[in-house]
């Protein structure tokens, strides 16, 4: 069957349009247009993670990001939440792990930028969405222009530029960007006061955002003084009841920037619906926000979702992965994820400091932990959509230029909700040339096979294929490389290295690649799969050998299971074993062996009869209602691996010398504790006895 576009609008793009932008002292800018950022003149697509530095121990920052920039994040999104910082009333802490300027130039260390998020309100799933409960308790309106609370923002600010001082783009730091607000719907002055007042305290950045969702027609924002990113999640953990939901929109090729679903919880937004592009909605009101105006930018990509106390999906990376590159393929050019890295809340002085009913918010989440399972997740271990995702990071990194100026092409025939037989499909193109994309992932929806499925651009015909089993591609028409052009691949692009190009096999479609020269190949996937045809080499990957391609200060490595990256300029893995792994030398690959020591935990579980001592925070473990416990103390020698805590239960925590260490939800999957959290103490398990009183997926 073939399979068509619609016709390519004609959009005009504008520049110079918005009060952003900025010039560095060496005479470099970041400037931003309708349709993508720029640097230098030039389109520039960067790839942002949120990583949460207050939520990590500041020994590991440097770690941690080198492990992101390793997966293709190289601006990293942070909030600075005040209440972590300013907990008691006119005491600002901005030391140790909450240290904004050290995290900052470790950043700069890492080879990476910044995008502070300084709300002042910010959600996070943090207490009071970052409000001190001295705050909350003012007798004045808070998130309004009400000169009391704005008295309260402009300290805020000058304390956060006074920490970040000389670090910011326009004196030659890594600061490009600050967030304002968060989650803000329906008053564009106060965010137009916000940017006012970041400005007068000094926080001079090229790009000011805000999120855009919020209803159909988007938050209303001040137009020309903020740029809108969006979001998409693969599930709500939020949703107030405990069913499976309906199918997500986001693994269709439908355009649609903003998801109105997200943050539902503490908004009051339109039921609208959102499956068309919003270009599209005929608003009823006088607000539409003017996409026209913006790049598709995100910010809130889910690389994972926290679990709440009613609803515990597990995430797959596949989840991950799809939604990711369906944005890419309806025109996403700021491919923005939260989280990235998960987190560890602290506790407060007088309170715990995360999202919970009894702090007046719809939802119960962990104490301690804000794993998110994420594509690092709360102690630093990789899950597969880091490597999954970096398939994508790779090929923005070498062909942002060209790839940032494809619009967005619609198939010919929109897909509904529900069907699960037809493909799903996209493209992206400059009218000469472009990507095609094919999502054949639902999640927790099984799609039918396509068959014989012919891939028509409208100037180049791809050869028939088969889309089966759970996947996720795009394929190249009408490219150049180097001198030559690549009429179309059935292969997805990954990287290039000079005049080398990596592609990667797609599981069950054989690698085609035909030159408009008449050049025709057909290639197995390995390290030493290449051919040459003119001055350009093609190498072929298979799939699995792709997820561990890292490159690394330009220099391409396969891991062969081995996640890679740069500690300074050591070259290490993230978990301990002996791997082959490959570097690309002088037009090959070249074999070198990596070995990291590691030794697992030696533990001793006893099971009590009796508790040792009342917990401390036990109203996490008797959520929904009064619950049995059983304890068990632990004795923990060493400080490399993981305790896997394959327990049944509700709710779990662990005591170490009197402290709340470390708690979970239970949500199907073994609990992972780093031994060196708790080796030496004194350690006590307890959990919950568990009900099916929660949305589960196992």
């Amino acid at each position: 069957m073939n399979y068509c576009f619609k016709e390519m609008e004609d959009a005009r793009i504008f520049q110079n349009h918005l009060h952003m932008g900025g010039t560095n002292p060496q005479g470099e800018k970041i400037e931003v247009t309708s349709i993508c950022l720029e640097r230098n003149g030039r389109p520039w697509i960067p790839v942002m993670g949120e990583f949460h530095f207050c939520r990590y121990d500041r020994e590991q920052w440097q770690q941690e990001l080198c492990k992101m920039k390793a997966g293709g994040i190289t601006l990293v999104a942070t909030y600075l939440f005040m209440i972590y910082h300013q907990e008691t009333e006119g005491v600002f802490d901005f030391t140790g792990s909450n240290d904004i300027r050290a995290f900052v130039q470790e950043c700069r260390k890492a080879g990476m930028e910044v995008m502070l998020r300084i709300g002042p309100w910010v959600h996070g799933e943090c207490r009071n969405g970052g409000f001190p409960d001295w705050l909350v308790r003012k007798p004045f309106p808070l998130r309004e222009n009400h000169p009391e609370y704005l008295a309260v923002v402009r300290k805020w600010y000058q304390e956060i530029a006074e920490q970040v001082k000389g670090l910011l783009y326009k004196d030659g730091g890594n600061i490009v960007g600050i967030q304002l607000e968060n989650e803000y719907v329906h008053n564009a002055s106060h965010l137009a006061v916000l940017k006012e007042m970041a400005l007068e305290c000094g926080l001079e950045v090229p790009l000011y955002t805000v999120t855009g969702w919020g209803s159909a027609f988007g938050a209303e924002i001040p137009p020309d003084e903020v740029l809108p990113v969006f979001g998409g999640y693969c599930e709500a953990p939020w949703e107030e009841h405990k069913e499976r939901l309906e199918p997500s929109v986001h693994y269709f090729f439908n355009r649609m920037r903003n998801d109105s679903a997200i943050g539902k919880d503490l908004m009051v937004t339109e039921q609208e619906d959102t499956r068309q592009p919003e270009e599209n909605l005929q608003h009823k009101g006088a607000w539409r926000l003017p996409y026209e105006k913006y790049p598709f930018a995100t910010c809130e990509i889910g690389g994972g979702i926290q679990i709440t106390h009613h609803r515990r999906p597990i995430i797959k990376p596949m989840d991950v992965y799809a939604l990711s590159l369906v944005k890419l393929g309806v025109g996403n050019n700021l491919p923005g994820y939260y989280m990235y890295h998960g987190g560890t809340n602290r506790l407060g002085k007088d309170s715990t400091l995360q999202e919970s009913r009894a702090s007046g918010y719809p939802n119960d989440y962990p104490i301690l932990s804000y794993d998110f399972q994420a594509p690092l997740s709360e102690y630093g271990e990789v899950r597969g959509q880091y490597r999954l995702l970096n398939l994508l990071h790779l090929f923005l990194q070498d062909f942002q230029e060209s790839f940032a100026l494809m619009r967005a092409v619609d198939a010919e025939k929109s897909i509904s909700r529900e069907d699960t037989a037809s493909l799903r499909y996209g493209m992206r193109t400059d009218g000469h040339g472009g990507y095609v994309f094919v999502n054949h992932y639902q999640r927790l929806t099984e799609l039918a096979d396509v068959k014989e499925a012919v891939i028509d651009t409208g100037s180049v015909v791809f050869p028939p294929i088969n889309v089966c089993g759970e996947i996720s591609f795009f394929f190249p028409f009408s490219i150049r490389l180097g001198e030559k052009e690549l009429q179309y691949a059935t292969a997805q692009p990954l990287c290039k290295v000079e005049h080398t190009y990596f592609f990667v096999e797609i599981p069950g479609i054989p690698a085609r690649y035909c030159f408009a020269d008449g050049c025709v190949k057909e290639a197995e996937a390995g390290v030493n799969s290449g051919f040459e045809t003119g001055e350009i080499r093609i190498v072929t990957l298979s799939f699995e050998q792709a997820c561990y391609a890292r490159k690394l200060d330009g220099v391409l490595y396969l891991g062969n299971g081995a996640d890679l990256y740069l500690g300074g300029e050591k070259l290490c893995q993230t978990a301990p074993g002996a791997y082959t792994c490959y570097v690309w030398e002088q037009d090959r690959f070249r074999a070198f062996e990596m070995k990291k020591a590691g030794r697992e935990p030696e533990v001793v579980w006893e099971e009590l009869s009796e508790a040792p001592f009342e917990p401390l925070y036990g109203e996490e473990l008797r959520l929904g209602g009064e619950r049995k416990l059983r304890w068990k103390k632990l004795t923990v020698q060493g400080t490399e691996g993981f305790l896997s805590i394959e327990e049944i239960y509700d709710a779990a925590q662990i005591y170490a010398d009197g402290k709340l260490t470390a708690d979970n939800f239970f949500c199907g999957k073994p609990w992972r504790v780093p031994a060196s959290l708790l080796t030496g103490r004194e350690c006590y398990l307890v959990m919950s006895e568990r009900r099916d009183n929660f949305y589960r997926e196992y």
